[in-house]
């Protein structure tokens, strides 16, 4: 799991009023920049309150006619909004082969590929078309926001793959103009070379993209003093569609979650984002299990325009009683490892995924675990998950080696688990993402 940098937390106890009134540029009574940032489609669902508090903690900036406001390599270190004029976005800046990826205007926003990641750096130049106004926000302010709203980072994938869509035209109209000004050979040469360079940069916003939906996932699980948790993710892209989650939901309390959504890429991971946000939104309420899918799937089949779906398990473990109460909506059922390191398939009966059905039907159970027992809930990725000769490693391999883990601790039963089927694999393609989530009940 990625290594969370420090955060910081946009709260109003940061920015005072007197230090409000010392940013000449925000004025009271003028509301133009609160305005412009309540129509970007990132910021559009934030409360006018969190509006104001990012617009304390972000610098205006004045550019001059070409001037330069970073190059490509330089590190990246802030997120900027348009207030006015216009920026280019180059490649190769200054050069013969300058190429124009795209033009940025009022409203528009861009720099925060080179935030996610720790020393993230430019993937182009940005250049301004004439006299422009900037906002700029530092990497920790960006961070912060991101870790606040969790639901922005649904929000920056569905804003990359519009970009991605609208360089490709881009650079394809940049592409067609210098062929009607270049010899044939000549520019069939250049064209080459523009592609092979805007495939690695598309790559590398992608490995962006995968970072954005990884911050998704929890930094920590939490440390009862009775029980322990583990759980590893292996996506067969870049961007997938899985999911998990292990957080507090009350006293004595815990929520445990994984989910798989349907298909692969930009789009499930698009659908995986909201399905995850709903869910924790609905957790917070003191709702069973089953009451949680139900509203969870109410809310997808009302939003969702698609025929997208996820099978979810979502369960509420009592540490102080060991009972664990989950709802199954068409997802594997779990495993348990016995203290006598026997292995059992958790009784199941129908349940059907959510998104698809306006009314749907949930397998609910419950089962109490004794210490020394631990409990694996899977996506099928690990069922079918083949080897070079196209046999699956099955239910039955995963029982098997589970019966060799009953002194393991439930970190080291995902990990000794994902490099078995890692081995297993011995290189063949990977079909789809893989997810584990483990609870021991240590009895401790």
């Amino acid at each position: 799991m990625p290594t969370t940098p420090t955060i910081l937390t946009l709260s109003s106890s940061v920015f005072k009023t007197s230090w409000l009134e010392k940013k000449s540029w925000i004025s009271p009574k003028n509301n133009m920049s609160n305005t412009l940032l309540s129509k970007i489609p990132l910021f559009a669902g934030l409360p006018r309150k969190e509006l104001d508090q990012i617009l304390a903690a972000m610098e205006k900036k004045e550019m001059a006619d070409r001037e330069i406001l970073f190059k490509e390599g330089d590190p990246g270190e802030h997120f900027y909004i348009v207030m006015k004029g216009t920026l280019e976005v180059l490649m190769a800046a200054g050069q013969a082969e300058e190429l124009l990826l795209n033009v940025m205007s009022e409203g528009e926003h861009f720099g925060e590929m080179g935030l996610i990641m720790p020393g993230g750096h430019r993937t182009a130049t940005v250049r301004a078309r004439g006299e422009s106004t900037l906002l700029s926000m530092s990497r920790e302010t960006f961070l912060g926001l991101t870790k606040k709203h969790p639901e922005l980072s649904g929000s920056m994938v569905r804003v990359l793959s519009q970009r991605l869509d609208a360089t490709n035209t881009q650079t394809f109209h940049e592409l067609t103009e210098k062929n009607k000004k270049l010899q044939t050979a000549y520019d069939e040469l250049k064209a080459a070379q523009a592609q092979i360079i805007e495939k690695e940069r598309l790559e590398r916003e992608l490995q962006v993209a995968a970072e954005i939906q990884l911050s998704i996932l929890p930094d920590e699980l939490p440390k009862p003093s009775n029980f322990d948790f583990g759980a590893c993710i292996l996506p067969a892209r870049q961007v997938g569609g899985d999911f998990y989650d292990v957080f507090y939901v009350g006293d004595g309390l815990i929520g445990v979650l994984i989910g798989d959504v349907a298909d692969k890429g930009v789009p499930s991971a698009l659908f995986m984002a909201r399905a995850h946000a709903l869910v924790m939104a609905e957790a917070d309420t003191g709702l069973s299990a089953g009451e949680v899918m139900q509203l969870v799937n109410r809310h997808i089949t009302r939003l969702q325009k698609s025929t997208q779906f996820v099978t979810v398990l979502y369960g509420i473990l009592n540490v102080k009683t060991n009972e664990f109460s989950y709802a199954r909506a068409g997802h594997e059922p779990p495993l348990v490892l016995q203290p006598d390191g026997k292995v059992e398939r958790l009784p199941y009966r129908p349940g059907m995924a959510l998104g698809l059905w306006d009314s749907i039907l949930l397998d609910e159970h419950a089962i109490t675990l004794p210490p020394g027992s631990t409990l694996l809930l899977f996506t099928d990725g690990m069922t079918d998950c083949r080897d070079p000769n196209g046999e699956a490693f099955g239910i039955d391999r995963i029982k098997s080696v589970l019966e060799s883990l009953s002194n393991s601790s439930a970190q080291q039963v995902c990990d000794h688990l994902l490099s078995t089927l890692v081995k297993y694999q011995n290189g063949s393609k990977q079909d789809d993402d893989v997810t584990l989530v483990a609870i021991r009940a240590t009895g401790g």
